[in-house]
């Protein structure tokens, strides 16, 4: 893959971008301190603004790091203010492939946010990073995560049992994943 790091994408409502120390507070606000928002998550809900700075920090150092995905995802009406996260969570170079995750404030739940910033991001890792599969997962209690995986093209390739962890304790697995070939054909 041609790792080329976090690089600035607008779409139709939304810059996704990298994240800067200012963001912490608009993190822990907007998504990283609701339990409602990481109740099917792997991480717990941020209880301070300072353990925000802490997660940021971490963040912002590693954009050095071409093989580091992480975005801001911004409404392009305030510019300003992060609304939630998407990511590479893990990548195989061997087979070029990349897992993506995301969250996003409550408030802006179903509001075709986070396919759009899904979306985005699938044409650069594809085109521009070399990614053969994009893959993503999410426990079958929360289908509207599943939603956006099919919105964006993923495929349902099935059901992994007790497969993962979560907020929740063990859980299934329900994978998806769109092809480099498929994403051609569709384009």
């Amino acid at each position: 893959m041609n790792h080329l790091g976090t690089v600035k994408i607008d779409t139709d409502r939304l810059i996704l971008r990298k994240f800067n120390m200012e963001d912490s507070s608009a993190m822990f606000s907007n998504w990283a301190n609701d339990e409602n928002v990481t109740k099917f998550l792997t991480w717990k809900p941020v209880k301070s603004i300072d353990i925000a700075k802490d997660i940021l920090t971490q963040w912002v150092d590693s954009y050095s790091d071409p093989k580091f995905y992480q975005w801001a995802i911004v409404l392009k009406e305030n510019q300003l203010e992060p609304i939630g996260t998407i990511n590479v969570v893990h990548m195989n170079e061997e087979i070029n492939m990349v897992h993506v995750g995301y969250c996003i404030g409550k408030k802006w739940w179903h509001m075709g946010i986070t396919t759009e910033a899904f979306n985005g991001i699938i044409p650069f890792l594809i085109e521009e990073v070399g990614v053969k599969r994009i893959e993503s997962r999410h426990d079958p209690r929360n289908e509207n995560s599943g939603k956006v995986m099919i919105k964006c093209g993923l495929k349902f390739e099935g059901t992994l049992r007790n497969a993962d962890i979560n907020n929740q304790g063990i859980c299934d697995a329900c994978i998806y994943s769109l092809l480099k070939d498929e994403y051609y054909t569709k384009k």
